[in-house]
């Protein structure tokens, strides 16, 4: 058998070995695992506010969940109800006014996905209801109301809090931070992200209006007033994963963003180029644009957004599943180091040299990242095994690929729930929320003002002046 046969085989072995090992405390922490005993008396009672494009996205999810229940559901577009109504099929209670909704005693949990720049205040009043909250990405809008909320949770700690950042949730990025934790890929020093889309074939931000609607009513994201653009809304989800797969948050960030390509009145910028600098030195170079959907990983074979990890030892091409499209997750090991050559050997061959010599070194095979469902614990059955051998020998041939086995969307929600019943802190918590929130705010900051952003600034911003110095009263 080759070495490059017998060094994928390893290396599949490494992975999935890592993968085993880790993953009771990827998905779990410090903290046990719950068993889930399910049943109608068991559910958490839930209302959504918001029920708009991606309200109705999770509502489609929802309907899946068993340890939760919709009972009440509140829009302030009617037509975004009786859709959300429908997706749901629960026949939950309807509202528009969010505080009605809020003061139902029998609502245990509330799901926040309204517009960025209404999620602070109603997720503040969600939590002074005295309920569980789930809120979508981004956390907060403003510098004012990430001091304002972390001192209200604090103040509510027995309440869970949790952000919709789903990647936390899938499998393949949990696996990839156990093999980074565990020096597979050795040391991570760059990471680059990027979110592609072509709005020339198709502009998801450019929605027809409905009659009586402006563009602000229906395509919010394109207004500085409301939404945080692209950071917020696209590469809010990837320095996540940065943040989570290096342990740290930046130290700061620079970048240029403009309104180039796309003349429709939008005040948000259409491409945006980021660099952040993270504490030990590592960086994460990020790209959003909407004139090309190209993503040259996994050879091309998907589009738009995906994540490039990059260690002394190896390689991590990693994306995110959706409802069509599997998660994917690959590694590449660094070729080997050139054989020196003994002096001798080297005076045969030719004396001269470019005075810049290129050198390439062959490239490695892609491996799988393996789930810890491909491991081979010993405690399986003769079938079983051979089963697990078999995906294992396809994957190492790149017939196949693993597959999660759900979808991170419908695992982040079952864990909001399980949170809310056991009171185990959500794997995308507050300050998860938090960090996520600063790196957008200061990340537009950067580019408004085209100088370098340092994120300890986010402690002076958004707090009341003291009150000026009275002058002396005259004797």
């Amino acid at each position: 058998m080759s070495d490059q046969k017998n060094t994928t085989r390893r290396d599949m072995l490494v992975t999935a070995g890592a993968v085993t090992a880790g993953a009771a405390v990827a998905k779990f922490g410090k903290a046990p695992p719950y068993q889930k005993v399910l049943g109608a008396n068991n559910q958490v009672q839930y209302g959504m506010i918001g029920t708009g494009s991606r309200g109705s996205y999770l509502l489609k999810h929802l309907k899946t969940i068993d340890n939760g229940r919709c009972i009440a559901l509140c829009d302030i577009d009617p037509d975004n109800l009786k859709r959300g109504v429908q997706t749901i099929g629960t026949g939950p209670e309807q509202f528009r006014d969010y505080r009605e909704l809020l003061a139902k005693k029998d609502v245990d949990a509330v799901l926040v996905v309204t517009p960025l720049y209404m999620h602070f205040p109603v997720t503040r009043d969600v939590l002074l209801a005295g309920k569980h909250c789930f809120c979508e990405k981004s956390l907060v809008f403003k510098p004012e109301e990430v001091h304002a909320l972390r001192a209200l949770a604090e103040e509510r700690s027995k309440q869970i809090l949790q952000v919709g950042l789903q990647r936390r949730y899938s499998k393949f990025y949990q696996a990839a931070k156990v093999m980074i934790d565990k020096g597979v890929i050795g040391r991570v020093t760059h990471i680059r992200a990027q979110w592609h889309r072509n709005t020339f074939a198709r502009d998801p931000w450019n929605k027809p209006l409905p009659p009586g609607k402006t563009d602000k009513q229906v395509n919010w994201r394109k207004y500085r007033e409301f939404s945080g653009g692209l950071t917020a809304e696209l590469a809010s989800h990837q320095i996540d994963v940065a943040d989570w797969m290096l342990g740290s948050t930046p130290e700061y960030v620079i970048g240029i963003g403009g309104r180039d390509y796309i003349n429709d009145g939008r005040d948000i910028y259409d491409n945006i180029q980021l660099i952040y600098k993270y504490p030990k030195g590592q960086k994460l170079m990020y790209s959003s644009i909407t004139t090309n959907q190209h993503l040259a990983l996994f050879n091309a074979t998907r589009t738009e957004f995906g994540e490039l990890i990059m260690g002394t030892g190896g390689t991590i091409h990693i994306t995110v599943g959706s409802d069509d499209w599997p998660a994917v997750g690959l590694w590449y090991r660094e070729p080997a180091p050139p054989k020196i050559e003994k002096a001798a050997d080297t005076a045969k061959k030719e004396s001269w040299v470019a005075g810049a010599t290129m050198t390439t070194g062959s490239a490695s095979r892609p491996l799988p990242i393996l789930l810890a469902g491909d491991s081979i614990a010993g405690t399986e059955s003769f079938l079983e095994k051979e089963l697990k051998y078999a995906r294992r020998w396809l994957y190492a041939k790149g017939v196949m690929l693993p597959e999660e086995d759900r979808n991170p969307v419908d695992v982040q929600m079952e864990g909001f729930f399980d949170s809310c019943r056991t009171g185990q802190r959500p794997l995308a918590d507050l300050e998860v929320g938090l960090a996520d929130s600063i790196a957008v705010i200061l990340s537009n900051l950067t580019m408004d003002e085209e100088r370098r952003v340092y994120f300890n600034e986010i402690d002076k911003m958004g707090r009341a002046e003291p009150p000026a110095a009275k002058p002396p009263r005259k004797a």
